[in-house]
């Protein structure tokens, strides 16, 4: 049977898993609202479809995969407000909902497992434990979530900041985040894929969490350049988005997926995740 991933805001996340499955022969269908989006979807082999189109009930009529990384508003998930019915219809032998460690909330540097209880202390945390618990709602779905840590890779590296010299290192005692490469993220949801366990939920992030200043002095290293100046939390200019990660800290554990899905890191630290994106000349 051929297999057909519909991928709801079809993104950086889900594009890299694309790249591992359109070689094994996979239709991918993947939805945006922007046109010039969708162009360069189809360029990527990639069956674009627009957000709100009926075309999305009919490609769900034939999907045996789904992904979502449409992030909820609101009002809730905006995927199932409008296609909750078909999805529920659909004829899916695996469906991925990618949400975020944002869900534990904040343990003072402490460890966070699957186990943990889901106690946000932002309102996106908030909304995120809301939409995982929509999905779940689905009668007999085949559903994984997937909570991701900070995610960086290829064009989402710290590397460009720190050469133009607008990079800061944010200090505030005892703050520490886990993160996690994209490809990592893919070979993730691929191993899910192939070992579908219905109804499990995992944590995606490498085996290093490590305060943010770290990250940026090692990527000044690497570039042979002095790391960033240093400017302390309470005096630092940030994005009302920035500041809510600063509100959390706390080290996640990812047992699970090596356990439960045999996954073998591709990047278990920072330090190889930006040698990897350096190398590649495209950070």
């Amino acid at each position: 049977m051929n297999k057909h991933l519909i991928s709801f805001g079809h993104g950086y996340s889900a594009a890299a898993l694309a790249k591992r499955l359109l070689p094994q022969g996979w239709h991918i269908s993947g939805t945006t609202r922007s046109p010039e989006t969708a162009e360069k979807l189809r360029a990527e082999g990639i069956n674009p479809l627009i957000f709100g189109s009926p075309e999305i009930e009919e490609a769900l009529a034939s999907a045996t995969h789904l992904l979502t990384s449409v992030a909820p508003d609101r009002d809730g998930d905006p995927v199932l407000r409008q296609y909750r019915a078909a999805i529920a219809a659909a004829p899916l032998e695996w469906a991925g909902y990618l949400s975020t460690t944002g869900v534990y909330g904040d343990h003072q540097g402490g460890w966070v497992d699957e186990t943990t209880p889901l106690t946000p202390s932002t309102e996106r945390g908030r909304a995120r434990v809301k939409a995982e618990a929509e999905w779940q709602e689905i009668p007999n779905l085949p559903l994984h979530i997937f909570r991701l840590a900070g995610i960086y890779g290829p064009g989402r590296g710290p590397f460009e900041k720190v050469r133009n010299g607008t990079a800061r290192r944010i200090i505030k005692e005892g703050q520490v985040f886990s993160r996690t490469h994209v490809d990592d993220i893919a070979q993730v949801l691929e191993a899910s894929i192939n070992h579908p366990n219905q109804g499990a939920a995992y944590n995606v992030c490498d085996d290093d969490p490590a305060p943010p200043e770290d990250v940026l002095s090692h990527a000044a290293l690497l570039l042979g350049l002095p790391p960033p100046p240093e400017m302390a939390y309470d005096d630092a200019e940030m994005t009302p988005m920035a500041r809510s990660f600063y509100a959390e800290s706390k080290r996640v554990r990812n047992d699970r997926i090596k356990s439960e899905l045999g996954v073998r890191l591709i990047h278990r630290d920072y330090r190889s995740g930006l040698a990897s994106i350096l190398a590649l000349g495209n950070d």
